[in-house]
């Protein structure tokens, strides 16, 4: 096995933290020698221990002289743990085989040259795209403020969710619906509109046996706090953490009474129009740590935030089924006049999902 086969299974380790390490990056490390893999460890619940922690100590003394490979570069700071770079001299690994760079300004090269300066060898962008977006949440709360946004959709082959009376119950099969709450367990909040969870009453958590710990939290988009007291997403915010996205100056009362069932509101600037600002929106989660989001609708919110070039991922569930123009669709307008104002996406994998389809795409930047 070369450098390449390493890093791939530490990015594969990496990919294990998604959903659960939040603020911190999910990071996979590997440390090897002779040729053989003596450790590994990846980023645990909360953030902590670090992989590369994890990794020394299932090593033990074998990491003396080896080889560490870590998807992202160490840490070079004094935070909650000592520095991750400094762990990996302590243990006497004298070489580092590093994915990509971290742009945080508290690590942005640290590590690599606290590394270097002590005498270890360190081979740098190895499987760079792939380690890249293996911690690509994180990176977009450094690089742009926000979390990466993921689309969910499951619909009709024509993109439909409903029929014209409503009826959507189910579009897509049973495979489907698991995988749809497997992406949960691997966000850190899943968000929807006020229309969809007042129409629809979702519990938005994920229900596969043994993740149900695993369940994201709840973000609701709710501009005019219309989501009544009653709701089951309000009646259980104690159970799984829930908030609600809306402008400061609504009705104080009513403010209170969701603070009291324990509903936790996040106050962001609206549009002229009154809507809110999803820029802004993302911003805000982005500063509570938020950096996997998984957006589950409604079509208004969907298009709000393909018109704004928000929306990084589609994962698209499609039913061998029809409905027609009359149906529901996914997808509200967002004014494009021209194929030149679309929004443009690359495929990036087709699979089957029992008797649906999945499609995943990248947005083209």
């Amino acid at each position: 096995m070369n450098d390449d086969d390493f890093m791939g299974i530490a990015i594969g380790l990496a990919r294990r933290g998604h959903g659960n390490v939040s603020p911190n990056p999910s990071v996979g490390c590997l440390i090897v020698k002779d040729g053989l893999i003596v450790g590994r460890g990846w980023t645990r619940p909360g953030g902590r221990p670090h992989a590369e922690t994890e990794a020394l100590g299932r090593a033990g003394g074998a990491a003396r002289g080896a080889t560490a490979y870590v998807t992202l570069e160490p840490c070079a700071h004094y935070g909650q743990t000592p520095p991750c770079a400094q762990a990996l001299i302590d243990a006497g690994i004298t070489r580092v085989v590093i994915g990509t760079g971290d742009p945080d300004p508290r690590v942005q090269g640290g590590g690599i040259s606290m590394l270097r300066d002590a005498g270890i060898a360190v081979t740098e962008d190895v499987r760079s795209d792939e380690a890249r977006d293996a911690a690509l949440g994180f990176l977009m709360r450094i690089e742009k403020n926000r979390p990466l946004v993921t689309v969910k959709l499951a619909t009709t082959l024509d993109g439909r969710i409903a029929t014209t009376s409503g009826d959507s119950q189910w579009i897509t099969g049973p495979v489907s619906r698991a995988m749809g709450h497997g992406m949960r367990a691997r966000n850190d909040a899943i968000l929807v509109g006020a229309r969809t969870a007042l129409l629809d009453n979702p519990s938005l958590t994920c229900r596969l046996p043994g993740l149900e710990a695993a369940s994201p939290i709840r973000v609701v988009v709710d501009a005019r706090l219309s989501l009544p007291l009653t709701h089951s997403l309000v009646e259980t915010a104690g159970e799984t953490p829930t908030w609600i996205i809306t402008r400061a100056d609504g009705d104080t009362a009513r403010r209170e009474a969701y603070r009291q069932a324990g509903v936790h509101l996040i106050d962001v600037a609206v549009d002229e129009d009154g809507k809110i600002n999803l820029i802004e929106a993302l911003a805000a989660l982005a500063a509570v740590g938020v950096t996997r989001l998984m957006v589950e609708g409604g079509g208004r919110i969907i298009a709000g935030l393909l018109a704004a070039g928000l929306a990084d991922r589609l994962v698209w569930f499609r039913a061998s089924k029809l409905i027609g123009g009359d149906g529901v669709p996914a997808i509200a307008g967002f004014g494009v006049q021209t194929l030149d104002a679309a929004a443009n996406f690359v495929k990036v994998s087709t699979r089957a999902a029992g008797a649906d389809i999945v499609e995943t795409y990248a947005r083209d930047h």
